[in-house]
């Protein structure tokens, strides 16, 4: 293919299909999409402005979740307005920049939120294993400092993985079975191998992934070892609640993120519409649980929300 050629072929836009087999579902489909997104904003809003406008929330634990609603308020923006529109308006048409944008955000705070579940890790480790200087350990400076490494990092890791993506000439055709610019899809579509851009985002992956769970697996077994250790029953139920919401989370982003990933590399015999719904679903479901079973089920920040309502 002509240098010419691979320019023109990647100037053009994509399709995007939808839900493959299904597209005659699509307003159907497109309810709970849209109710899944009116919550996400409406939950991930409300907490900010209860973290944001109560000075008691102004605390290194709170600024963590303050960042999570940040990331989920971006990254269901990044993708769901856009699969509404193939949904209600048949809008399918997308740009070749729009679309690895749109890959972009997906990846990058995929990435930025492993980090920041991390570092909110960290902070439950410091304040029930170490009580007495999490104030001097966790300041809120130091807390700012830590989501902005996360956010670096996934910016870091992503910037290459696009630069090789979006350096790939384009032919096969314009059309991606998906609701979104979904990394794998797109690489299918590539007239030229793309073994080192699959070798780099596996690598990526799997060293994001492994480091930071594993670093999550050992804080939490720390807290669950200095939890048994405590005398008072009530203390320790106290710190497990606590410790329940976060872990919730943590598994529904990781296992929710494996499946998602497996599913798109090996079919294991589904069709391609269940493949499609899993990623969707993965994509719009927990950002509009992470502020009802982080945030709004923590006393603190109920509080504060009733003050602003």
């Amino acid at each position: 293919m002509s240098t010419a050629n691979r320019s023109n072929t990647n100037s053009s836009s994509f399709l995007l299909t939808g839900i493959p087999g299904l597209e005659a579902l699509h307003v159907w489909f497109s309810i709970p999409f849209c109710f899944t997104y009116v919550m996400t904003l409406l939950g991930n809003s409300m907490v900010l402005l209860a973290v944001r406008l109560n000075k008691s929330l102004h605390e290194p634990m709170y600024y963590f979740i303050s960042m999570l609603a940040v990331i989920d308020l971006i990254f269901s923006t990044a993708v769901v307005p856009k699969m509404l529109g193939v949904f209600w308006l048949d809008s399918r048409e997308i740009g070749f920049e729009a679309c690895f944008i749109q890959m972009f955000f997906i990846h990058t705070f995929t990435a930025v939120e492993s980090g920041v579940l991390l570092a909110m890790s960290f902070d439950r480790y410091i304040a029930i294993c170490n009580p007495l200087r999490y104030t001097t350990i966790l300041t809120s400076s130091r807390t700012i400092q830590m989501g902005l490494l996360s956010l670096a990092r996934g910016a870091g890791v992503m910037t290459p993985l696009m630069c090789l993506l979006t350096s790939l000439p384009y032919c096969k055709t314009r059309v991606i079975p998906h609701s979104y610019c979904e990394h794998m899809a797109v690489v299918e579509l590539a007239c030229t191998d793309p073994s080192v851009s699959d070798l780099y985002s596996l690598i990526v992956a799997t060293l994001l992934v492994g480091t930071d769970s594993v670093f999550i697996t050992f804080s939490y077994g720390m807290i669950l070892r200095s939890v048994m250790r405590l005398p008072s029953q009530e203390a320790r139920l106290k710190a497990l609640r606590t410790c329940g919401s976060h872990v919730s989370i943590i598994l529904l982003f990781y296992i929710g993120g494996l499946l998602s990933m497996y599913l798109q590399m090996f079919s294991f015999g589904l069709a391609p519409h269940v493949q499609v719904l899993v990623a969707d679903f993965y994509l719009t479901v927990p950002p509009m649980l992470n502020p009802l079973i982080y945030g709004i089920k923590m006393k603190q920040i109920q509080e504060g929300i009733f003050k602003l309502l």
